[in-house]
């Protein structure tokens, strides 16, 4: 990152340069997935697709990705390498979790059709959904929602307790932590009621790859 013309974006210059610094870091001669962090308004959607295929045919890149794109910006280059033959986005890295699922409306049923694969980022809703927040309780002060709130994406208090009292209930059923019944929804030896929200379920399950967390303590992982 800098304040150059070229620190910032999916120019040529700058994939060809920070994809060679990657690999320098890494110690490695190729990246498996390389993700596009967000859409460049700024360089030519051709050009960000030659760059990228240039990478591939060279052995540094398998494969490509993105983050955060609209329905549009995704399909638009998706049409776009298939007119050139160049590569196709494989993963699409998306905000997808109970307390934000906008990504139902248009950017799964695109992926599902497209055979794009989903990275699901902040699954637990900017850590809303950890089971220390409860209704009518106070934020835990150990929480770095404290801090970090403002810069997640917002969910209204009402909406996140509702969520909360529907993970609890399945949670209790199941004899589990909120924790750990989040994603029971994507077993399939589970049945799927005929209901819009378990038919999101279920798609959704078919377009997600997995989810990407951060640092975490290995007592959490174990629920």
């Amino acid at each position: 990152m800098g304040d150059g013309p070229d620190d910032a974006g999916s120019s040529r210059q700058r994939l060809v340069r920070a994809v060679d610094a990657s690999l320098t870091r890494l110690g490695t001669d190729h990246i498996d997935l390389l993700q596009l962090h967000a859409f460049d308004a700024g360089t030519p959607i051709d050009e960000v697709l030659y760059t990228l295929d240039m990478l591939v045919r060279a052995g540094k890149v398998n494969y490509v990705g993105v983050s955060n794109f609209s329905g549009w910006h995704l399909m638009k280059s998706l049409g776009i390498a298939a007119q050139n033959g160049w590569p196709r986005y494989a993963a699409h890295q998306v905000y997808y979790s109970l307390v934000g699922r906008d990504y139902e409306w248009e950017l799964m049923p695109l992926g599902l059709d497209q055979g794009v694969g989903a990275l699901v980022w902040s699954p637990l809703g900017w850590g809303r959904l950890t089971g220390k927040i409860r209704r009518g309780q106070p934020l835990p002060e150990a929480s770095r929602l404290h801090a970090t709130a403002q810069f997640g994406p917002p969910v209204s208090d009402e909406r996140l307790y509702n969520v909360i009292d529907a993970l609890q209930s399945v949670a209790d059923e199941i004899g589990k932590s909120i924790r750990r019944s989040r994603w029971r929804g994507c077993s399939p030896a589970r049945p799927y009621p005929p209901s819009s929200s378990a038919h999101a379920t279920k798609l959704s399950c078919a377009t997600i790859l997995a989810p990407s967390v951060g640092r975490l303590r290995r007592n959490r992982l174990r629920g």
